[in-house]
């Protein structure tokens, strides 16, 4: 790999600072929450949106006056009072076209923008914690709220906690104490019958907001409730109950009033708008600083598939039969949000630094700011309301979030392909969507349904299986295995993955794949653009290629000879072909006879009139205009075009396309798709990058190559998912300088001001392929793996100021890496990790090594870049393997 050393003042190394003032936080929606449970936004100027805590997406959802406020006394008279934001960053003559409440009615009186605010906010986002500073003049004191959700690798249960956790540090910046107030207002989301009532125990004081309306197995009933460790607290279960602009205006009467809150109470409300309050209450000495924390969770327990609901007949009674409902996993953790919030408050010290452990270890990592950038944000995606996990924890998701639902459902396959930070921060979790894929989703013969289909135990999908959630699926299986280790589970699935191979030349497969068994797809391929390709190509193909080479070891392992033989055999004999017929001396491209129309009749039904319907393939891939197929690449250079190798170099499953031919396709990429500047560029598809920002589309036609007339779907768009793998690619086959660059324009768009740099887009918010920019943690450090051997290793790309320092993470335990041309100390931070070798980068064929952990020596002989240790040696939590010895230079 190439070793490219940071030049003095060179920006793209420069560690990024994160933070974002003024209009660059006009964007901001940070997530929190938990694993499958939901998330609140907090926004760039402080204000709670997006509550997409009840079991779906919620973009622009507000919940009433839900906010933060701060006063300060002194000599039992308020100084000051504030709503915790800053400026309100939205259009300032309304917004939608609601009725008195949409444009010309002004700025929604729910962004609390009428009432006294801070002037200046700054917003440091590394996730998973913000950082908001509050600055005001005329406020004495200086507040600083940090607010997190655990994110702790391995740990999924504290990681999908369903609650946001808050803390205040006011500093007292005058010459005499402040008594400083901090109130957390929610409303009670409950439409009818809400109730809210305080209660206070063993040091914490919570406010917990329910409704008697509804029965506990309804899909809309639910809890939250709001609490702090406060010694000194008090509250307001009800806001008053009145007309007009009453409640808001009594409140913050009642709040700007010196000393506690008085509370008030009333009966069962039949309405939905009522707000409540809870306070705490510090004494900070001058020059000093106090803090204050509050938890904020939720409890709705009760999913179902809103989305595409089953179809199911009325049981003849005369009821409205009720959709079937599964339960939210972290329902089976607590109770209630009350619950929730009691273990939040009791835990906080433990989880708080559980999760600071992992970022700080994460931002440690000497790479560059761009690709921190995009690893760090992107892993928020596991807090949105695209995942969700089951009852009994396993993980679904959607491909992204439309404002209002889950968008593209099942998990999808081809889409989650690219997704590399579950399988290694959360593999557990990864394997869930594994063995729910084949319990659910697989057919007799071997067919994949990409789409899974809720509640769990539906009639599987009947859409055609798709080529690269096919085989990518089986290339999964490969690398869940190596990366736990677990031969057992393995075995336990091996027969369903080997029917998955085994389909492609399966006479029940009506897309007729591969029926000669010659290595090469040539049949209808579905696949993640939505629709097909006929013909051969080398993105596709590379996916059947990685599966029969993955197949044939996985068969190894699972006492299974004559099929690893085969797969061997039909892999060599496909690589050969492919290598030899798709490449066109500079890229890979399509083979299809695009002026044939007669191909598209194998994979077409007449109907009873003798002629071919509309939607048959015959009619709906055949451009009749121009006499050719429709949604084809042939000689154009598409983004995937060695997308299996990407996958192969992650997984160490070794090559799949000729070295020299894959590295002049990737230049061929950074030559003809990647564009500096799009200003000049047409695009016809959705606009994720436009003007003077850089990107890399989908797919392009060099000067004096065929585009057909209506080419692929989507080729002119920027794709993140597909920009990040494609950048990894480049980083992995030595073009440093090309894949920051692709990376670079990605990260530039999502600056706080244009886009939101936690919610990257594709089809809808938040989209799961951008995970693919985890694996760039893995390029850069040369991160290898095999935990069924016992093996790790690291080989990094670069270096600042001769140190290269990386996060890692596995099945079994996650840490860091350092290493300089001295050698190398390897950190467990979590877990345990149990080795028998280690590979590193040696500067020369002579150099000794010894090895220790915490300063005790461990035996162990060096066999070329291999430390062998000659047994399993065990690295606890809190342990240093140190190995000293002369590596390369980078």
């Amino acid at each position: 790999m190439q070793s490219i050393a940071p030049k003095e003042g060179d920006k793209i190394f420069i560690m990024k600072t994160f933070s974002y003032q003024g209009a660059k936080t006009k964007e901001i929606s940070f997530p929190l929450g938990g694993i499958g449970s939901g998330c609140i936004g907090l926004a760039g100027n402080g204000q709670l949106i997006d509550w997409e805590i009840f079991n779906k997406p919620n973009k622009f959802g507000r919940n009433g006056f839900s906010h933060f406020a701060i006063k300060a006394e002194r000599d039992k008279k308020v100084l000051d009072a504030r709503v915790l934001q800053g400026d309100v960053t939205g259009p300032r003559s309304g917004n939608g076209n609601a009725n008195f409440g949409g444009l010309g009615f002004g700025v929604n009186r729910e962004t609390m923008a009428g009432l006294p605010h801070f002037r200046k906010v700054s917003f440091e986002g590394e996730f998973p914690f913000a950082a908001l500073t509050f600055q005001e003049p005329a406020f004495p004191g200086r507040v600083q709220m940090t607010a997190f959700n655990p994110f702790i690798p391995l740990n999924d249960a504290d990681s999908s906690i369903p609650a946001a956790f808050f803390s205040f540090d006011v500093t007292n910046t005058s010459k005499k104490p402040i008594d400083y107030t901090v109130a957390l207002t929610t409303r009670n989301p409950q439409d009818k019958a809400n109730v809210n009532r305080a209660m206070k125990s063993g040091g914490i004081t919570l406010l917990h907001q329910e409704g008697t309306a509804l029965p506990a197995d309804d899909v809309k009933f639910g809890d939250i409730c709001i609490g702090t460790n406060s010694p000194d607290s008090s509250h307001q279960e009800y806001w008053f109950r009145g007309g007009w602009f009453d409640n808001l205006g009594i409140w913050w009467r009642n709040f700007t009033s010196p000393g506690p809150l008085k509370n008030r109470s009333y009966p069962e409300s039949s309405g939905g708008n009522d707000h409540a309050s809870l306070a705490a209450r510090i004494t900070v000495p001058a020059g000093k600083t106090g803090t204050i924390r509050f938890v904020l969770a939720w409890n709705y327990p009760n999913q179902t598939n809103y989305w595409n609901p089953e179809k199911k007949e009325c049981c003849g009674e005369g009821c409205a039969c009720k959709p079937a409902t599964w339960r939210n996993y972290y329902a089976t953790l607590f109770k209630d949000s009350a619950a929730t919030v009691r273990y939040c408050l009791k835990n906080w010290t433990r989880l708080y630094s559980e999760t600071l452990r992992f970022k700080e270890t994460l931002f440690a990592s000497t790479i560059p700011a761009p690709v921190l950038d995009a690893v760090s944000a992107n892993i928020s995606i596991l807090k949105t309301p695209t995942v969700m996990r089951l009852e009994d924890g396993s993980l679904y998701g959607f491909e992204g979030c439309h404002c209002g639902a889950g968008c593209c459902e099942g998990s999808c396959q081809h889409v989650w392909n690219y997704a590399y930070a579950l399988p290694f921060l959360f593999p557990k979790l990864e394997r869930s969507m594994r063995e729910l894929e084949y319990r659910y989703s697989l057919g007799d013969d071997g067919s994949l349904a990409f789409r899974l289909q809720l509640p769990i135990g539906r009639a599987r999908s009947a859409f055609r299986p798709c080529a690269d959630g096919q085989f990518g699926t089986v290339m999964k299986m490969y690398r869940e295995w190596k990366i736990s280790g677990d031969t057992a589970w393995l075995k336990k699935w091996w027969p369903s993955v080997k029917k998955t191979i085994e389909y492609a030349w399966a006479p029940t497969n009506a897309d007729r794949w591969d029926p000669e068994k010659t290595g090469v797809l040539w049949g209808r391929q579905h696949h993640t653009l939505d629709v097909e390709l006929f013909g051969p190509n080398s993105w596709l193909t590379g996916f059947y290629l990685g599966a029969l080479k993955a197949g044939a070891e996985m068969a190894d392992a699972c006492g299974d000879p004559e099929a690893a033989a085969e797969y061997r055999r039909i892999f060599a004999k496909g690589k050969e072909w492919t290598d030899r017929h798709l490449f066109n001396g500079e890229y890979y491209h399509q083979e299809v006879k695009l002026k044939d129309r007669a191909q598209l009749e194998q994979f077409s039904t007449k109907g009873p009139d003798g002629k071919y319907a509309a939607g048959e393939a015959y009619n709906a891939y055949w451009n009749n205009e121009h006499k050719e197929l429709k949604y084809q690449i042939l000689e154009g250079s598409g983004i995937d075009q060695v997308l299996a190798q990407w996958h192969a170099n992650l997984i160490g499953l070794g090559e799949i396309f000729d070295p020299k031919q894959t590295r002049s396709a990737l230049r061929a990429i950074y030559k003809y798709n990647y564009k500096p500047s799009m200003r000049d560029y047409a695009n016809f598809c959705r606009v994720f990058c436009l003007e003077d920002e850089a990107g890399t589309v989908m797919f392009d036609w060099p000067a004096g190559k065929y585009k057909p007339m209506i080419p692929m779907t989507y080729a002119e768009e920027t794709m993140h998912g597909f920009e990040y793998q494609v950048a990894v690619h480049m980083i992995q086959e030595g073009m440093l300088k090309e894949g920051l660059d692709v990376v670079k324009g990605v990260r530039d768009r999502y600056d706080g001001e244009t886009r939101n740099p936690w919610n990257e887009i594709e089809c809808g918010s938040n989209y799961a392929r951008s995970m693919a920019s985890y694996s760039l943690l893995n390029a850069f450090s040369g991160f290898s793996f095999n935990m069924v051997n016992r093996q790790i290793g690291f080989n990094p790309v670069h270096a600042v100021n001769g140190k290269f320092r990386c996060f890692w993470s596995l099945d079994s335990a996650w840490g860091d890496i350092t290493i300089t041309p001295q050698g190398a100390v390897l950190q467990v931070l979590h877990g345990k990790l149990e080795l028998k070798s280690m590979a590193l980068s040696f500067a020369d064929k002579n150099s000794t090594v010894s090895a220790s952990i915490n300063g005790r020596r461990v035996a162990c002989k060096r066999i070329k870049d291999i430390i062998d240790f000659g047994t399993v040696i065990a690295i606890p939590a809190g342990s240093s393997l140190r190995i000293k010895g002369k590596l390369k230079k980078r």
